[in-house]
């Protein structure tokens, strides 16, 4: 009963502290650019996920997207950001997994989790959907269909 009863606490203050706008971060890109989170998400439309590279429902979540994201790219003048959460012992893994199921999407480091944190993140993948610094849209977990969400959900926004 005391479990459920922190757990229950837990869903309270997450759901009523939810960040709603992205949060003033800048991270490192593949090769060592610095990316103003809060510039690329006033610029256009962004889905920024939180992943790792031993998280399987992740990798399943980015395949997923992968199949339409060259559409949703013309369709909605999108980016997709794939932040890996990878901490430093793992990193490294990062650039062949994204190489290795050529994922044309825009990667990102956050290997201190200081993003995760700042978003509240409990678990990955953590899906969001940004415009004009606003998220319009979370998801964390996948399953198959999410896809379809994210879909349903770019279609409403782009209105």
């Amino acid at each position: 009963m005391k479990k459920l009863y922190f757990i229950i606490i837990y869903f309270v203050f997450s759901t009523c502290f939810a960040q709603s706008e992205v949060p003033r971060f800048t991270l490192k890109d593949l090769d060592g650019r610095q990316v103003d989170l809060q510039k690329i998400s006033e610029e256009r439309t962004v889905v920024i996920s939180l992943w790792a590279t031993w998280c399987v429902p992740c990798i399943n979540e980015l395949e997923a997207i992968n199949l339409y994201y060259e559409d949703w790219q013309e369709d909605f003048d999108l980016d997709l950001y794939a932040v890996s959460i990878d901490d430093p012992r793992t990193v490294n893994r990062v650039r062949p997994m994204v190489k290795g199921k050529g994922w044309d999407y825009k990667v990102l480091l956050d290997t201190n989790n200081d993003l995760r944190r700042a978003l509240g993140a409990a678990t990955v993948p953590l899906t969001l959907l940004v415009k004009d610094n606003k998220i319009l849209y979370k998801h964390s977990g996948y399953s198959p269909g999410s896809e379809d969400i994210l879909y349903e959900k770019l279609l409403e926004f782009s209105r």
